[in-house]
């Protein structure tokens, strides 16, 4: 066991002392009032409000001889409270120091249920992983935990085998589990890029202007085969967007209006906006139908292919570089270099084959409801469809977002 961090004064001795009952105003006070009136040396203190139920605990160094003055006084000045107290003593109080945990898991589900937890434990614990703390960070739309896990004598690249057990349980279980190391690491990303359709909107732009044409279930398989990697990306786009040729150029307005965002999208780039993250889109798709969206949404980057129109109609090609999955992965890297971040302060998210290079080279990689092919290389896989779920996987909990929100609305009005 790890001994104290810091070195208790002469002729104390550590002890923990605890209070637990209903949430009210003036139990901490209280509590430390009587610690101090007996010179308690401070060396660490939990509280958590749980659902009204307050649970307050602190290390401390004390004078074994003030034990029992302590907790008759403690009992006293808490007893109106509703609050019961109990101190423990001797070597273990002191012998543990709080835990510096190696990674952070998240849980998302609807339900989460207590087998699912169970499991996760056991899981862990075949690995020798130590869970240190639990907290709940989402109750709506999925339910969201957090666990501080500990990876013992853990050296980098020891998780993978971690991972697969997780990636394997999350698919029986039906939820998703997404681990990634904690402290500075995590804390330390600044920049989130999406993929676009199936990403940060519900369809797939071209198969929404194909319909126009009437060859909308064409161009779809086509769509498919590209997504799961079966087709060259540049290849497929140049045939489908050949399906396009004498459409009238009116109907990207259409198109751009008929635009339905994914669930939470709105809500995950405000409040990634709020907490000064940069925010971008790279698409196979087309700039004239994305530019209104990443105005609105006010994204700091967007980059997308460009659909030639002459005299008002489609002409079935495309005009300037193809963005394809070597570009999105090198426009990633400058829109890190010109945010002045390193890469693995970036965070990508995307569902298919082509976001593969930047799923591969960002800091943190999520695939979204994605193919088989992506999930493969990602850091994190999310199966539910709220976007929203990219923050709890960064540590932002839903109260935090709900502010952000509210904030907003007021606002706005």
């Amino acid at each position: 066991m790890a001994a104290l961090e810091v070195e208790l004064k002469e002729g104390l001795k550590p002890a923990v002392v605890s209070t637990t009952g209903p949430d009210r105003p003036g139990v901490s006070a209280a509590f430390f009032r009587v610690l101090a009136h007996h010179g308690v040396q401070l060396l660490d203190v939990s509280q958590v409000d749980f659902r009204g139920r307050l649970m307050l605990s602190a290390l401390v160094g004390m004078d074994p001889m003030s034990l029992l003055d302590i907790e008759r006084e403690l009992k006293a000045a808490l007893w109106e409270f509703g609050q019961r107290v109990t101190i423990e003593t001797g070597h273990d109080a002191g012998s543990v120091t709080r835990a510096r945990s190696t990674h952070v898991l998240v849980a998302l589900g609807n339900p989460v249920t207590a087998e699912h937890i169970s499991r996760v434990g056991m899981a862990l614990a075949e690995f020798g992983a130590n869970i240190d703390r639990i907290r709940g960070i989402s109750n709506y739309p999925l339910t969201g935990l957090e666990f501080r896990i500990t990876i013992p004598d853990y050296a980098p690249g020891e998780g993978k085998e971690i991972r697969r057990a997780l990636a394997e349980l999350s698919a029986e279980l039906g939820i998703d589990l997404a681990m990634e190391h904690s402290g500075l690491h995590r804390r330390a990303k600044r920049l989130v890029c999406f993929d676009c359709d199936s990403t940060l909107i519900t369809g797939e732009v071209i198969e929404m202007l194909a319909a126009q044409a009437g060859r909308e279930a064409e161009v779809a398989a086509v769509t498919e085969r590209a997504m799961r990697g079966e087709l060259d990306f540049e290849e497929s786009l140049r045939e489908r967007v050949a399906a396009l040729k004498g459409l009238d150029a009116s109907v990207i307005d259409e198109v751009a209006d008929a635009i339905e965002l994914t669930p939470g999208a709105r809500t995950t780039i405000r409040t990634l906006n709020s907490l000064g993250f940069r925010t971008a889109v790279v698409s196979g798709g087309f700039i004239q139908v994305l530019e209104t969206l990443a105005g609105d949404l006010e994204l700091d980057y967007v980059r997308a292919n460009t659909l030639e129109i002459v005299d008002g109609k489609l002409t079935g090609r495309v005009i300037g570089e193809i963005v394809d999955r070597k570009a999105k992965a090198d426009l990633l890297a400058e829109f890190a270099a010109d945010s002045g971040l390193r890469m693995n302060q970036t965070v990508a998210v995307g569902d298919g084959a082509n976001d593969i290079d930047m799923i591969s080279i960002a800091g943190l990689g999520i695939a979204f409801n994605a193919k088989p092919a992506l999930k493969e290389v990602a850091d994190a896989s999310v199966n539910h469809p709220f976007l929203d779920s990219v923050l709890y996987m960064l540590g932002i909990p839903r109260e935090e977002i709900d502010s952000i929100e509210g904030t907003t609305k007021v606002a706005l009005q």
